[in-house]
């Protein structure tokens, strides 16, 4: 039996009330990796571009300018001023004596400088931009997020989870739908490489759910390893999305009730789940394989839920051509041989088995 203790209210606003770019490496938008010859690249083309405008802007006013030879500048001069001016070398055998060639240089030969600088120094520069990027993605997330999936724990059974919802090729749910809470951050690191968005935080403060916008999610998977914690984020959870679906992973049956209590609407005991394919597996290990390939959805069969067609109501769900194991009325699962569900009705859910590969 696990105690459980609640946490005062004085920390709940604590990150949600913070500005988006001091919750940088707490809430972690995925995106779209760039090599590094293609990082390169990028900052050479805009070096050039620079160079190039430069010497552009110095050929139409090459009259304004003098050397030291005292003649006009041909192109190679112009191609040479615009070089050393945007790397400052300025050795002074060039230079604009117009007032239109020193107001062409104040205006555009030296913002150019300045650009072609910071591209020369682009590792600082990108870190920089690399935080206001990710803050403005923050708040763009949290604006738009709804409907989406918060899995608290990504372990096996968190990884598990994620994978069997991608998997589910009728599901609507995609990698931007899900958001992984941990407090483990090579498990973070997993989750981001996946795709994922990633909260930084224990998930027993109901600030930490709500930077995951769990008030806006409608589901919420708790996968994670101790009962306790498991007990006391259901708790959290149901008092930050009273309206989500709380599914919970717990180890040991006789904690099952206080999740329940605690606010979950599914249980799930993972020992005892173990314990019954063991015990299966030993004299029919087809079977084991059977139950194994009705909860991967990727491929074979799988368990589904679907609404009545109009042409079944009022008919049994057992002369119906799918395979239907259930029939989920007013919230609750009815099996498909009780007698309240010889005749199907509109509002009705049916629980089948479907066949992936058609």
């Amino acid at each position: 039996m696990v105690k459980v203790s609640r946490r005062g209210s004085d920390l709940d606003e604590t990150l949600t009330a913070q500005p988006c770019y001091e919750l940088v490496g707490v809430l972690r938008i995925p995106e779209a990796q760039v090599g590094p010859v293609r990082a390169i690249g990028r900052r050479v083309a805009v070096a050039l571009l620079a160079l190039v405008v430069a010497v552009i802007t110095v050929y139409l006013g090459r009259d304004g300018y003098t050397d030291v030879r005292g003649v006009p500048l041909s192109v190679i001069d112009c191609v040479y001023f615009a070089t050393i001016s945007l790397t400052t070398v300025g050795y002074g055998d060039l230079t604009p004596y117009s007032e239109f060639a020193r107001l062409t240089n104040i205006v555009v030969i030296t913002p150019l400088r300045i650009l072609f600088l910071v591209v020369l120094v682009g590792t600082t520069l990108q870190v920089l931009t690399e935080r206001s990027r990710q803050a403005w993605k923050i708040q763009r997330w949290r604006s738009r997020v709804r409907n989406h999936t918060v899995v608290v724990g990504y372990g096996t059974k968190g990884k598990t989870a994620v994978r069997a919802i991608l998997d589910d090729e009728r599901a609507t749910k995609s990698a931007k739908d899900l958001v992984v809470v941990d407090t483990e951050p090579s498990a973070l690191e997993h989750a981001a490489a996946a795709g994922l968005v990633t909260v930084h935080g224990d998930a027993t403060r109901a600030d930490v759910l709500r930077l995951a916008a769990a008030q806006h999610a409608s589901a919420i998977i708790i996968a994670t390893g101790r009962d306790d914690t498991a007990t006391l984020v259901t708790l959290t959870a149901r008092e930050v999305a009273p309206t989500a679906t709380i599914v919970a992973s717990i180890r040991e049956a006789e904690n099952q009730h206080l999740l329940k209590q605690s606010g979950a609407d599914s249980v799930v005991v993972s020992s005892e789940t173990a314990g019954r394919l063991l015990g299966v597996a030993a004299t029919t290990p087809s079977v084991v394989e059977m139950i194994d390939d009705l909860l991967t959805p990727a491929h074979g069969f799988a368990i589904a839920e679907r609404d009545v067609e109009r042409g079944e109501i009022g008919g049994s769900p057992r002369h119906l051509s799918d395979i239907v194991l259930g029939v989920v009325r007013d919230g609750h699962l009815l099996r498909v041989d009780a007698p309240e569900v010889d005749n199907i009705e509109a509002a009705d859910r049916l629980l089948y088995v479907r066949n992936t590969g058609k």
